[in-house]
């Protein structure tokens, strides 16, 4: 009967006046208008219009990762200052700019208030909060120390966060140059070319081996270059979905794009860099070493580390060192090795692989940046060599029939 009812409701929006008479609005999801005039009386809102929202609007929008890390940080802010859950829910979706994640927040909200704990609440919403977030989450509601937890949590979320847009950074440089460079050497292909072909059949000579090369090659995009747009675009589409279903395939890109001469330094130092940062989080947490492990499995990034981590829980679960499982996967620098060691032998593992995550949060950085500085005159040169190489080809037949005159 609970699942039907959570079923039928909808979000609406609401406007009204509080005790003091000031004109105040706000969303709220329940099952139907009565429902929203009612818990609005019992928060002492006197209701003057509540709407429910069209399924256009719900549709607008869309929770992303930044969404959650800061939905994490106000909460974290707020629960430390002493707000209720139930009215911190109640401030940070009413206040929320993207419906999507505002109506996320108020049907959390709902749960609650309804006596649904915290974490059982987020693990209904498995898209946005993952098992990470949920397993912390109970661990601070079962600690009593959900607003410390929510902190450490948020923390996570930021430089994880942080992290992946260096990440796509480092990547979407070099790909938008490569599409700039693909789509202006189409233009000329198919529009510029054809005017020089036009001029030089008027010649009477044979035209230069280069400059012949070119205007086959603009001829062959121009009657043949819908199939091979077509090609290229099955292709694409036909390995994305199979990526998404192979995780044979899966691991084969990742394995490759580590061994990759100048991203692929920058992905290690990213993989070991969330490796540690969840570590970090999570045996904070008090979470048992083990249990924790499976969470930083999946938070690495890569399925190379992935299996490597799941490899390493099998042989701390059978009561091996953490530094030795590390040693044996042959993935991780003699550095972060040594730290972790040092963590076990103190108490410290938390602290030390916090220290771990800062040092190659910060490494992947100062990586990217560097390349951004290295490519920059590289991506020029190529496109200079490409472009000036098409205009060349070109003004050959014009500079030979100028030195024969």
């Amino acid at each position: 009967m609970a699942e039907a009812i959570a079923v039928k409701q909808v979000p609406f929006s609401w406007e009204g006046t509080d005790s003091a008479g000031k004109r105040i609005k706000g969303k709220t999801i329940a099952a139907d208008e009565a429902a929203v005039r009612a818990e609005l009386r019992r928060q002492g809102v006197v209701p003057m219009r509540v709407r429910k929202q069209t399924t256009l609007f719900q549709s607008k929008g869309k929770v992303t990762a930044e969404d959650i890390a800061i939905f994490s940080r106000q909460l974290a802010t707020m629960l430390a200052a002493g707000i209720p859950l139930v009215q911190a829910f109640e401030i940070v979706g009413n206040g929320h700019e993207n419906p999507a994640m505002s109506e996320l927040v108020l049907a959390v909200k709902q749960d609650v208030e309804g006596g649904t704990s915290l974490h059982e609440a987020l693990a209904k919403h498995p898209l946005h909060f993952d098992d990470l977030f949920v397993n912390l989450v109970e661990a601070g509601e079962q600690a009593g120390a959900l607003e410390t937890l929510l902190d450490k949590i948020a923390t996570y979320k930021e430089k994880t966060e942080a992290i992946k847009k260096k990440i796509k950074k480092a990547l979407f440089y070099p790909a938008a140059v490569v599409v700039v460079a693909i789509i202006v050497t189409a233009i000329l292909l198919i529009f510029v070319i054809p005017e020089f072909e036009n001029l030089f059949s008027g010649f009477g000579a044979d035209l230069p081996a280069f400059t012949r090369m070119v205007i086959d090659l603009s001829e062959f995009v121009r009657d043949q270059g819908w199939l091979l747009a077509i090609g290229i675009v099955a292709g694409v589409t036909g390995y994305l979905h199979t990526y998404k279903r192979s995780r044979r395939l899966r691991e084969i890109q990742d394995r490759v794009i580590l061994k990759l001469p100048v991203i692929g330094p920058i992905m290690v130092k990213a993989a070991i860099a969330r490796f540690a940062r969840t570590l970090s989080t999570m045996f904070s947490a008090g979470v048992p070493l083990v249990e924790a492990l499976d969470s930083v499995a999946g938070a690495t990034g890569n399925i190379v580390y992935e299996n490597a981590v799941m490899e390493m829980k099998d042989e701390v679960a059978t009561g091996q060192r953490l530094q030795r499982a590390m040693e044996n996967t042959d993935l991780f620098p003699n550095m972060v090795i040594q730290m972790i060691a040092v963590g076990e032998e103190s108490g410290s593992l938390d602290e030390m692989s916090g220290k771990v995550a800062d040092f190659y949060e910060e490494d992947v950085d100062n990586a990217v940046d560097s390349m951004s500085s290295l490519l920059e005159p590289l991506i020029m040169a190529v496109l200079g060599v490409l472009v000036g190489g098409l205009v060349v080809a070109m003004y050959l037949p014009i500079f030979k029939m100028g030195a024969v005159i």
